[in-house]
């Protein structure tokens, strides 16, 4: 499996050599970058400081970029303020807890029941057009979106088990603003607090658990030490995450190092993809510390069916929403026709 140690010595040996970046020694200052990631630090070191140890690394001290991780320096719904007005430079974030004032804001993170899998992000993007319109968005209001990828699925981790819909009446669980919204019909009472709150919360009894993220990332950021089930129905195959830069600040940098940037981001989405599919896979089949449980099929089916009805409702708040729920409805019809591996069915 590739490690994170191999794909640092990877990205820094490569990225001069195959970006041709000019081999002379540099007078003038680095250009500094201060970043931002939503993942806590546990988290952060999978999914975010793999690149920017990456572009660090290629950039031969012509640009430095200074990772914070989770709410260090502002709240993770304020995000995109920061950014859009150079406190911070970049980020590693969803649209949707960065709370972007921008069409696109509620398709992003877990928007229901519209990829089964990571690799679905990617082909959205890049094959259906939702990269054009995601550039679009943000750069009408100073930000400059860079790349997506798909992560873990959203599955429900708990105190109490979930076997039955029933079973989710009542519960308090940290969650994405869309998913929460979604979620509410059916008894769910979504939580906001900040990330690294999460844990102590379920641990006093604010949180019954999270509908966050897979196995892979309950295990990693010890949210499997404070609850006991792993419910292996998603809301969503996979996260939609991004890479965003300050407008300013990307135009101002030159060409060899907006492609060392870029070049590292979509070699760190390989490296998320693989350590996440393989996670989950091995945490359902030998982890100890959650008890796995389902909703029967006939049962969820009509979570199912609610999200289409939820799409529908989407698709009435603007031209540019119901360009994307069309467009995952086309991704989806292609999909169920084609079968597994591309469905579960």
């Amino acid at each position: 499996m590739t490690t994170r140690r191999k794909f640092l010595k990877g990205a820094a040996v490569a990225g001069p050599a195959t970006l041709a970046a000019p081999s002379i020694l540099h007078a003038q200052e680095p250009i500094r970058w201060r970043f931002q990631t939503y993942a806590g630090s546990a988290l952060g070191e999978e999914v975010t400081k793999p690149a920017i140890e990456a572009i660090n690394a290629a950039a031969q001290g012509e640009l430095e970029i200074e990772l914070f991780y989770a709410d260090q320096i502002v709240p993770t719904g304020e995000l995109f303020q920061a950014l859009q007005r150079g406190t911070i430079d970049g980020v590693h974030s969803d649209d949707d807890s960065m709370a972007s004032p921008t069409p696109v804001r509620s398709f992003g993170g877990y928007f229901p029941l519209a990829t089964k899998h990571a690799l679905d992000v990617p082909v959205l993007f890049n094959q259906y057009g939702l990269a054009d319109i995601w550039r679009e968005e943000y750069a009408k209001v100073g930000v400059h979106w860079l790349s997506a990828a798909g992560q873990d699925p959203c599955n429900f981790n708990t105190v109490k088990p979930i076997k039955s819909l029933a079973d989710m009446d009542g519960l308090k669980l940290y969650t994405f603003p869309t998913a929460g919204r979604f979620l509410s019909q059916f008894g769910v009472v979504p939580v906001n607090i900040p990330y690294e709150d999460a844990e102590v919360a379920v641990q006093t009894g604010e949180l019954d658990g999270m509908a966050w993220s897979g196995i892979t990332e309950d295990y990693t950021v010890g949210w499997a030490d404070v609850t006991n089930y792993f419910c292996t129905n998603n809301i969503s195959g996979a996260w939609i995450g991004s890479f965003f830069v300050n407008a300013e600040k990307w135009a101002e940098l030159p060409d060899h190092l907006k492609q060392i940037v870029n070049s590292a981001i979509e070699a760190s989405h390989t490296y998320r993809n693989q350590w996440y599919w393989g996670g989950e896979a091995r945490l359902r089949a030998s982890g100890e510390k959650l008890e796995l449980t389902s909703v029967p099929q006939d049962e969820w089916k009509v979570v199912e069916e609610a999200a289409v009805k939820f799409w529908d409702e989407m698709a009435e708040e603007g031209e540019t929403a119901a360009k994307i729920v069309q467009i995952f409805r086309d991704y989806n019809n292609v999909i169920s026709k084609a079968g597994p591996p591309y469905t579960f069915g």
